[in-house]
């Protein structure tokens, strides 16, 4: 077996580049010991609204980054209605968000991987992940890799989990999304709209609506998210609301291509961890409330590495105190309280509830957004 590397990272994304990228940040010797496999060529293409929300920047930021150089389009104001009305939030100085095309960040993100020196192999499909008391193996359509440790970094669907965790409790949250020419809406050409009105109709989430751009050209993203904590009820099919929304606004549903996929939800009593593997990202678990994925990648690659590069230093991979790192991280607290509120503002489905929280209840909800929801960043050490 002549694929022997010390660290080997399964997917190259937000999650397993961040982890990447933090190893050698912390411990530089080990660039030369990391291996990151990615299934596809980069720019590869990846379903994702590409929102970047301030704490994501911060983390590129603390490596050295500027996610400025990637293609993006600033949003002025997000607003977080039901039926239209709500709350709008705008940072003073500053975008409320950043957007950007997946395919174009992830290419920029592994650029600066190897420009450190981190080895990236593309168009390797991981087929199966067997953890020993020595190392690990892992099959591929490229032949055998062997590490001491594994990072699952493959996503919601990514076959690390299924290996290690097998019986593992599963929660997924549902996703549509779609592509309109940015003059076909009526939206402000610069804001983002979330509307939480299919709530009532038992389906978990938010409408959205906001700017993007493909190839430099001004485009909208539209989408649904439904967390799926209502599935036990009867509910419409998941684009009928998006088809309602966007009608709303002059257009048509049926006029455009409608892409979906799965979001792996983060729950406190799941594991993330096993001898000598540990798993980051989507794969690990993202943001319940609002489906949000990227900072959170970027987020556990941070703590993860932290875990990795300690846990060579004591020569000791059993990888149990990373679950507790997790928890008492700023990513973790975050999650965990994001969890706590998806059981409660989605299952309360009156309409007056939904008013009263995002019409009414403003100053608290931004409150309780500032201090649990935001700002998680600054608290990873």
């Amino acid at each position: 077996m002549d694929n022997k590397h010390d660290i080997l990272i399964l997917g190259g994304g937000p999650g397993g580049l961040s982890t990447a990228l933090h190893l050698v940040k912390i411990n530089p010797h080990l660039t030369s010991r990391i291996l990151i496999l990615e299934k596809e060529h980069y720019p590869r293409f990846k379903l994702c609204a590409g929102g970047l929300v301030v704490d994501a920047e911060i983390i590129l930021e603390r490596l050295g980054l500027d996610v400025r150089e990637v293609q993006h389009v600033d949003v002025d104001t997000a607003h977080f209605d039901f039926a239209g009305k709500g709350l709008s939030v705008r940072v003073a100085k500053k975008h409320a968000l950043r957007v950007i095309r997946r395919d174009e960040f992830d290419a920029w993100l592994a650029k600066k991987a190897e420009s450190r020196g981190i080895e990236i192999r593309e168009g390797v499909t991981i087929k199966n992940v067997r953890p020993d008391l020595e190392g690990v193996t892992v099959e591929t359509d490229c032949g055998n890799f062997r590490a001491q440790i594994i990072v699952g970094a493959d996503g919601s669907n990514g076959i690390t989990r299924k290996c290690i965790l097998p019986n593992e409790p599963l929660q997924t949250a549902r996703v549509l999304e779609i592509i309109t020419p940015a003059g076909q809406a009526s939206h402000k050409s610069n804001d983002a709209y979330f509307d939480f009105f299919p709530v009532p109709n038992n389906i978990a989430g938010y409408v959205w609506d906001f700017p993007t751009q493909v190839h430099g050209q001004p485009m909208r993203c539209w989408g649904i998210y439904d967390s799926n904590v209502l599935a036990g009820h009867k509910r419409p099919a998941l684009k009928e609301p998006l088809a309602e929304e966007m009608a709303h606004h002059g257009l048509n549903l049926n006029d455009y291509e409608i892409k979906g996929h799965p979001i792996r939800w983060y729950e406190p009593q799941n594991q993330v961890s096993a001898p000598r593997v540990l798993l980051v990202g989507d794969a690990a678990g993202a943001d319940p409330l609002f489906g949000e994925g990227i900072s959170m990648a970027l987020g556990y690659g941070a703590i993860a590495a932290r875990e990795i590069a300690e846990s060579f230093q004591r020569g000791e991979f059993s990888f149990r105190r990373y679950r507790q790192r997790l928890a008492r991280s700023g990513l973790g607290q975050t999650l965990f309280m994001r969890w706590v509120i998806t059981y409660i503002i989605y299952p309360i489905k009156w309409k007056w509830f939904q008013i009263l929280l995002w019409r009414i209840l403003k100053p608290v909800v931004l409150v309780v957004a500032w201090i649990f929801i935001l700002n998680w960043s600054k608290r990873i050490k």
